[in-house]
């Protein structure tokens, strides 16, 4: 453990950190409920309303790249700060907006103060601890980040029923003051002598000598893969659980929140095991095995019943491998770590925003989630393999029949 920690007690880290990787899915998810209501408020159509989620999924994914070169440089407490403070004017100004372009354009900056404390949770993380204590930390930052989904959209679906969708800002409001306050109580976890001293004009190469990595490199692009895995859940359950199975939309909050809680667990129970390779190996195998079944699942027409077991299955084997690759990744590039949690964290929003597209195309929503299923299991499994080796995964392969 790193002797900044002296500083931050780790309850104190844990619970702080926590909050920040929980900014995702509180600041996308917490308003979906209150979309048709929003429509009505602004006096405009839906694509425009739903055009502030992409405007917010944007912000997250440019701010995590800022704010990841900048905290590199001059540590991570100043950045926190200004995302901070940043988040609360931009949550502020969607308040009092009354035209539909302003809210989209705060929208915007709201997602990329939010990608500082995302961004910056993991860099904390990664300066305080090493070994199994950091993949512990990551364990228990990703099961609080997974209740925050569950979380997310239930809360704001009661906020809004109570208090409409400012009641929702405001409750963003508030929790970006209690994070500042939290920045104020935090002490700086990157010491002055390991900041990068390089001028500006050196960023590209940071970025450079992180890519040239090929094991930083392979562990993104296992998390991308595994992300993409449950995104195709996250996009093809809502039709194939309640067009297919006939559940209710209520059934089906339920079963999505159950399902959620598997990955909650699974980030918990990956701090069990003695590696964080051997839990991104178990995570990785496990993913694939099920994604196998669960094609064969929706290819011949099983029970819902089998059909839920197999999802929440295989997406516990996803969050396992989640923490893993976290923790691998970020272990293996603490010189660079901001830019390398910004990439960490830009390779999923990638993933994230291909995914859905592609379980729209055919005309069999179920064999089209069943074959990207076992797709970006596969794939995933093979950058686990090759990264953990150091073989390419042909010659792994020929290697087995010499």
């Amino acid at each position: 453990m790193i002797d900044m920690q002296k500083n931050n007690s780790k309850l104190f880290v844990l619970i702080f950190l926590g909050v920040l990787s929980a900014f995702g899915p509180f600041i996308m998810d917490m308003y979906l409920p209150t979309l048709p209501a929003m429509t009505e408020s602004f006096h405009t159509s839906p694509t425009m309303v739903q055009l502030g989620l992409t405007a917010c999924l944007t912000g997250l994914a440019v701010g995590q790249l800022v704010f990841g070169i900048i905290s590199d440089r001059y540590g991570r407490r100043c950045p926190l700060l200004v995302a901070m403070m940043l988040f609360l004017l931009s949550t502020a100004g969607c308040l009092l907006v009354g035209d539909i372009s302003h809210f989209v354009a705060l929208r915007f900056v709201q997602g990329f103060a939010g990608a500082g404390g995302v961004v910056l949770s993991r860099s904390v993380a990664t300066d305080l601890y090493q070994g199994h204590e950091l993949a512990s930390m990551l364990a228990m930052i990703g099961a609080v980040n997974g209740i925050a989904t569950v979380l997310a959209p239930v809360g704001g679906g009661l906020l809004s029923v109570n208090a409409g969708w400012k009641g929702i800002f405001c409750f963003l409001l508030a929790l970006g003051v209690l994070l500042l306050a939290g920045c104020l109580r935090f002490r700086e976890s990157l010491p002055t002598e390991r900041r990068l001293r390089e001028g500006w004009r050196q960023v590209p190469r940071h970025f450079g000598i992180v890519l040239h990595n090929r094991r930083f490199v392979l562990y993104i692009l296992q998390y991308g893969l595994a992300l993409g895995v449950l995104f195709v859940n996250i996009s093809s359950a809502p039709f194939i659980m309640q067009e297919h199975y006939g559940l209710t939309a209520m059934q089906f909050s339920l079963c999505f929140g159950i399902n959620a809680v598997a990955m909650v667990l699974a980030s918990v129970f990956s701090a069990k095991f003695s590696t964080a390779e051997q839990a991104l190996r178990f995570g990785n195998k496990g993913m694939l095995a099920f994604a196998y079944l669960l094609f064969a699942c929706l290819a011949f027409g099983s029970s819902f019943l089998v059909y839920e077991v197999l999802a929440f299955g295989m997406l516990a084997m996803v969050g396992l491998s989640f923490t893993a690759s976290n923790t691998l990744a970020m272990d293996c590039e603490r010189r660079y770590a901001g830019v390398a949690s910004a990439l960490l964290g830009a390779m999923g929003y990638v993933f994230a925003g291909i995914v859905p597209m592609l379980v729209g195309l055919g005309d069999n929503m179920l064999l089209t989630a069943g074959i990207l299923f076992v797709g970006g299991s596969c794939c995933a499994y093979a950058c686990m393999q090759w990264g953990a080796s150091g073989l390419h995964p042909v010659r792994q392969l020929l290697k087995h029949f010499d």
